[in-house]
């Protein structure tokens, strides 16, 4: 449950005006520093700082990081283009979210949130020492403009998040609620906190939907420096930021600049690093961290291979297939396309055994289905019996084990029975539908990183007589066809948090699954999912929460609309000695860059 101790009188604040007068048995709620969505805060009002931070932290120095592909505009809320990486950087938020607590949010551009004891609206009052980096004061307006924008005009996924808001409305210049159409969504309110604020001045008389290099104007700690279409785009921290001495800002944007450089391919990526013109390195591919890393700045200390550990949800990253696509269609053919899948020998010959096999769609957390479904779970399955594989009331789904040779008869023989069983037939050693369509699939991808997984798992395909393709295409036409659904199978990934919420809809709900540019990459149309979601979304206590997830995560499972893959519960990051970082990390983040800083004394040892 939300915290209501931190009562308006605590804070010494006077209560909203106006439209938002609040009738006596309201105020308990009125006037919060931060807000939970199940659960108390952690920080109490007036907290000096997050407890994952150093408050001296040192500020300047530059952070230079790499990015693969190109970009074409500094817009990174519609649709069109390739947004520049850490555009978005320039904005600051209603409120910001604590990296060590599961979902709180705490004021930023808010100085008091209000939250109906129904969850039928939240409001905020804005500080009113907000600015945007022109001087010209954030105001209810800007907000109200935000929010309008980006749901007319943003990219589809807004439409969807905020589905739910009825109507927003002003009280004074730093006044403003969001009235929502129904009550008990719980983390509606803290998804309205996490609205960029966009400055409404500055977008009047231009094209929101159009990609563009224009630099737009911000409010945040980093405002947009030097860009070189296409090639690199560096952030400078704002020298006069209005918010830098916030508790929640104290010990963070500690850099003076933020250089992202692009590279066509993961190699030219990790040539630079090594030479030294990149400061730091991500590491994605077990291999590369396994056998790439030998060179002689490792060997000398200079540069640090971390492995921090990731408590967060894993959530899935899967080759994602598109029930549109009529050889999709069937749950028993794409039960078969997961047994040619050989995870172990994928594990053994090309991750090094780094890699843990995804069973869940909310792996890693306590939100993942396990064992038989308990009481909570069935209750709310029970009531879509008849239309649920029986299979989803017994023990949870469990990705099949090869015995890791890469070609695993017993699992391909499997695999044959059920596409007979589908219809399938094989004909001059080709599957066939049983329309006559000859069974073909196209990967689509947009860089050659999976191609080494991906070329067995096609040869086992060719087993079972399916004839399977690698269609490589550059970064703006791969998002150009998946954005239009344009595809067999692609490699995605559905992140989680540990309070999932209305972000289900994109992923899984109905009205997503005809909306271009939504995540619904799997095309689920099914109102038992959209049950489910809404039990997600509307769970009224933590406990509700889990037992919801665990349901929708049966059912997603059972009904094989990905081939999982995997994962890892540290990140893996590789930098040049040359930063400092708190003794404390964020129980749910990595911290990097945020709570970073540049060190002088480490950067001078270096150049010894």
């Amino acid at each position: 449950m939300i915290s209501r101790r931190h009562l308006l009188a605590t804070l010494g604040m006077a209560p909203f005006a106006g439209a938002f007068s609040l009738p006596r048995a309201w105020a308990q709620a009125a006037g919060l520093h931060g807000i939970a969505m199940h659960g108390d805060l952690k920080y109490p009002p007036g907290f000096p700082r997050f407890d994952f931070v150093r408050a001296d932290a040192p500020k300047g120095g530059e952070l230079r990081q790499g990015v693969l592909g190109s970009f074409d505009s500094l817009n990174p809320f519609i649709v069109l283009g390739d947004p520049a990486a850490g555009s978005g950087s320039i904005y600051d938020t209603l409120t910001l979210q604590a990296q060590d607590e599961p979902f709180s949010e705490y004021g930023l551009l808010a100085e008091a949130i209000e939250v109906a004891p129904d969850r039928s609206f939240v409001a905020y009052e804005l500080r009113k020492e907000a600015r945007f980096h022109d001087g010209t004061p954030v105001t209810a307006d800007d907000v109200v403009f935000s929010f309008e924008t980006l749901k007319t005009k943003g990219h589809p996924f807004y439409r969807s998040y905020y589905a739910n808001v009825a109507k927003v409305e002003t009280a004074g210049t730093t006044g403003v609620r969001f009235t929502f159409d129904t009550t008990g969504n719980r983390e509606l309110p803290l998804i309205m906190g996490q609205l960029a604020v966009l400055p409404r001045h500055y977008w009047e008389g231009r094209d929101f939907t159009r990609p563009s290099l224009d630099v737009p104007l911000g409010n945040g700690p980093y405002r947009i420096g030097t860009v070189e279409a296409g090639r690199s785009l560096t952030l400078e921290r704002v020298a006069d930021y209005w918010g830098a001495a916030l508790n929640v800002n104290v010990g963070r944007n500690n850099f003076a600049r933020l250089r992202y450089d692009y590279f066509r391919d993961e190699t030219a990526n990790l040539e630079a690093f090594k030479a030294g013109a990149l400061d730091v390195r991500i590491e994605r591919v077990a291999r590369v961290w396994a056998t790439a890393y030998d060179f002689p700045a490792v060997r000398d200390g200079k540069v640090l291979k971390l492995e921090l550990p990731d408590e967060t949800p894993a959530g899935m990253q899967a080759f994602v297939l598109n029930t549109r696509k009529p050889l999709l269609r069937d749950a028993r053919v794409r039960r078969a396309l997961g047994l040619a899948f050989d995870f172990e020998w994928s594990n053994k010959a090309l991750f090094y055994g780094a890699y843990t096999r995804t069973q869940s769609f909310f792996a890693n957390s306590e939100l993942a289905a396990s064992g038989e479904p308990g009481p909570a779970e069935l209750a709310l399955l029970e009531p879509f019996r008849d239309r649920l594989p029986p299979e989803v009331f017994g023990p949870a789904w469990t990705a099949p084990v090869s015995d890791g040779s890469g070609q695993d008869r017993k699992l391909l023989v499997e695999a044959k029975k059920l596409l007979a069983e589908a219809g399938g037939k094989v004909v001059d050693k080709k599957l066939v539908a049983p329309d006559g369509t000859p069974f073909t699939l196209e990967f689509l991808m947009d860089d050659v990183t999976f191609e080494r997984v991906t070329t067995p798992f096609i040869a086992n395909l060719g087993l079972l007589g399916i004839t399977a393709a690698i269609r490589t295409v550059d970064p703006p036409q791969y998002v150009d066809r998946v954005n239009n659904f344009d595809f067999d199978i692609v490699v995605g990934t559905f992140p989680q948090s540990l309070s999932p919420g209305n972000e289900q809809r994109e992923f899984w709900g109905s009205l997503a699954a005809d909306e271009k540019g939504s995540r619904n990459l799997i095309g689920i149309k099914d109102p038992v999912v959209d049950a489910l979601i809404d039990k997600v979304i509307f769970a009224e206590d933590r406990a509700a929460l889990v037992a919801a997830c665990r349901a929708l995560d049966r059912v997603l499972c059972w009904g094989y609309f990905v081939v999982p893959q995997w994962h890892i519960t540290v990140d893996r990051i590789a930098v040049w000695d040359r930063f400092g970082r708190p003794e404390t990390k964020p129980r749910y983040a990595a911290g990097f860059p945020d709570t970073w800083w540049y060190d002088d004394a480490k950067a001078a040892a270096l150049k010894g």
